[in-house]
């Protein structure tokens, strides 16, 4: 994973995970973006897929050569990333390598694109040419040849199995069509990518990186393709080490490559940590026990769009107090980069007003006051000062200070310090007194102080 630099450690690495927006929807809050202090967006999926509203029909390509679906085209991307260059914000794409559509209803062959859409390039020569990012649109991208033999994936712990059969929604789906390991494919994938970089695209994330075998990944991410940008894989597993999904795939995939990840082992410690009899204590240092992934290589997150909108992991979606109190420890800790969820109403959950649960949490003042500290105190050092099991006080170099109190009481706190305090998040000053600032903290919340 490439390092930083100057200017995007000034600025911060937070990230906005704008799920299954429209591009020029992305484009038009720009500057409302880069006002709320992210540093880059993540997009959802930029190639030709099926132009309906169900959002996991992002993750099932047609074709890398176009970008054409319910969310935009290729023009649309473009404008995209000018309008948030513009206001100096990165774009991520979000890339799906393991496989591709499942068409099987629709045709019993294996070319992708269908041979209906390679007719529509034909007939629509002028709009499609526009579009295109790279390749002869009037060849198949892929062929039967370009896929390994199906079959549906029966046990999840077995390596060899999801790395190489069909994701599959059970024995009367034929699942995803599993692209092969071998040059063609991984030309093609590395095309598309080069293509993406020329557009602007400062990131990737890997879809579905758990199923990918790591000669695929090594194969596709060389170091030509990673030179300059910011990548990570999705790998989901149950917690960190010693755990079985941890040591399977998560842990190879640390030890054979040098890309991020996102940080499944601590986002595992903070949802047992905010449970009712979880201790705090397991987030002084996660890293030190397993629990956490590198500072350099995490991809830290509270909710990510799997979590909401698949009922397999809908019991791992936080109460909205709780998910608060988590924002302020992956913005408020040293390590990793944020990501920040949003979504348009995909999962259909409210929140306690009834409005949407994501929708509007991007542009919240409270996630913008929250953003600010991230980015004031980005890179610097982290001291815990006190730790128990339903508290905890940590510092941010010499000036920063981050309570968070999951209690149903008040917490004591003092704080050693020779100047008074502001909440950043409240604006209440907290006067210090012979060398400390004594306070007490609310049932169930945050500061973020300096």
């Amino acid at each position: 994973m490439a390092c930083l630099n100057n200017e995007q450690k000034r600025k911060g690495n937070v990230i906005l995970h704008a799920f299954d927006w429209r591009y020029d929807e992305i484009g038009a809050q720009a500057e409302k973006i880069n006002q709320m202090g992210y540093a880059s967006v993540l997009v959802s999926p930029p190639l030709r897929s099926a132009k309906s509203a169900k959002w996991w029909q992002r993750y099932q390509p047609q074709d890398y050569r176009v970008i054409d679906n319910f969310l935009g085209n290729t023009e649309d991307f473009r404008n995209m990333v000018q309008a948030l260059e513009a206001v100096g914000v990165r774009v991520y794409a979000d890339v799906v390598f393991n496989h591709m559509a499942n068409e099987a209803k629709q045709r019993s062959d294996l070319n992708y694109p269908a041979k209906s859409v390679l007719e529509e390039y034909i007939s629509n020569a002028e709009y499609f040419e526009k579009q295109r990012l790279f390749g002869d649109l009037s060849e198949p991208l892929f062929t039967e040849s370009d896929f390994v033999e199906a079959f549906g994936i029966k046990d999840w712990k077995d390596k060899w199995q999801v790395q190489n059969g069909r994701i599959s929604g059970g024995p009367s789906d034929p699942g995803l069509p599993t692209l092969r390991v071998h040059e063609h494919v991984i030309e093609q994938q590395r095309n598309y990518l080069r293509a993406l970089k020329n557009l602007g695209v400062k990131g990737f994330r890997i879809d579905a990186a758990k199923h990918m075998t790591l000669e695929h990944i090594k194969q596709v991410w060389t170091d030509e393709i990673t030179e300059g940008m910011h990548i990570f894989g999705e790998i989901i597993t149950d917690g960190g080490a010693t755990q079985e999904e941890y040591e399977l795939f998560l842990q190879p995939y640390l030890q054979e490559t040098r890309l991020g990840a996102y940080d499944f082992p601590l986002f595992s410690t903070l949802f047992k940590a905010f449970s009712e009899k979880g201790s705090f204590k397991s987030l002084i240092d996660p890293y030190c026990f397993g629990q956490a992934l590198s500072k350099r290589r995490a991809i830290t997150f509270v909710v990510t769009h799997d979590i909401p909108n698949n009922d397999v992991f809908a019991n791992l979606v936080m109460d909205e107090t709780s998910e608060w109190l988590a924002y302020a420890y992956i913005l408020g800790r040293d390590g990793g980069s944020p990501l920040v969820y949003t979504d348009l109403d995909t999962s259909g959950m409210k929140n306690a007003s009834g409005e949407p649960r994501w929708l509007n949490v991007w542009r919240d003042a409270k996630m913008a006051k929250m953003i600010a500290f991230h980015n004031r105190f980005h890179g610097e050092e982290m001291e815990v000062l006190e730790g128990n099991d339903d508290m905890l006080l940590f510092r941010r170099g010499q000036e920063g200070f981050v309570v968070i109190n999951k209690s149903t009481r008040k917490q004591s706190v003092s704080i050693p310090s020779n100047v008074s305090l502001t909440d950043v998040l409240t604006g209440k000053r907290y006067s210090s007194s012979k060398g400390r600032v004594d306070f007490t903290v609310d049932a169930k919340t945050s500061l973020m102080m300096w």
